[in-house]
């Protein structure tokens, strides 16, 4: 059972909120109310005050961040657990996450495209199935559409996850999130 961390962007709260929950010495900690429209630099700024507060003996979950950019941050900064809805959430609307950014397949740009959605991915998707014609069953409300984008978005994810892992074994999570982020972002 994991107590849950509060207070939204004042850290006089949070850091009442983490020392109470912490007495209670639960098996990991949540640190909940970030991703909810706030600018990214504040959450990063706040969890920076948080993680601290919190024992590094035991496990850290940020609640509802997935976008890989917040998932390298929150790592670096500590945090071991994450879970969203956005992988799927955008894969049901016809977006892929790249090491580029967003791909939007669903837009009429890959009608006649017909690489993968990443060509350096190993999932089912991209080594069976082209922009095009993912585009066309989207397009069309084919459920097969929908279903590969999420096979393509939970691979991206897990991928990156076990690409952070290794990092942090390595101690090269500095030098990583800098690539990373130069690439995601540089899009």
């Amino acid at each position: 059972m994991f107590g849950i961390v509060q207070g939204g962007t004042f850290p006089d709260l949070r850091k009442k909120s983490a020392s109470e929950i912490v007495e209670l010495d639960f098996s990991g900690y949540a640190i909940g109310g970030l991703s909810v429209g706030e600018p990214k630099d504040l959450m990063y700024e706040i969890l920076d005050y948080t993680v601290p507060l919190l024992p590094e003996e035991k496990p850290r979950y940020l609640m509802g961040v997935g976008s890989p950019d917040c998932l390298v941050e929150g790592v670096v900064r500590g945090i071991d657990m994450f879970d969203c809805v956005l992988p799927t959430r955008l894969a049901r609307n016809g977006t892929v996450l790249t090491r580029k950014g967003k791909l939007v397949v669903r837009n009429a740009e890959y009608a006649r495209d017909f690489a993968p959605f990443d060509p350096d991915c190993s999932c089912y998707a991209c080594q069976n199935y082209s922009r095009s014609y993912v585009r066309h069953l989207i397009k069309a409300g084919e459920v097969l559409g929908i279903r590969l984008t999420t096979i393509h978005n939970l691979h991206f994810i897990l991928e990156l996850m076990k690409e952070l892992r290794e990092a942090i074994r390595e101690e090269r999570i500095l030098e990583y999130r800098e690539r990373f982020l130069k690439e995601y972002q540089g899009s």
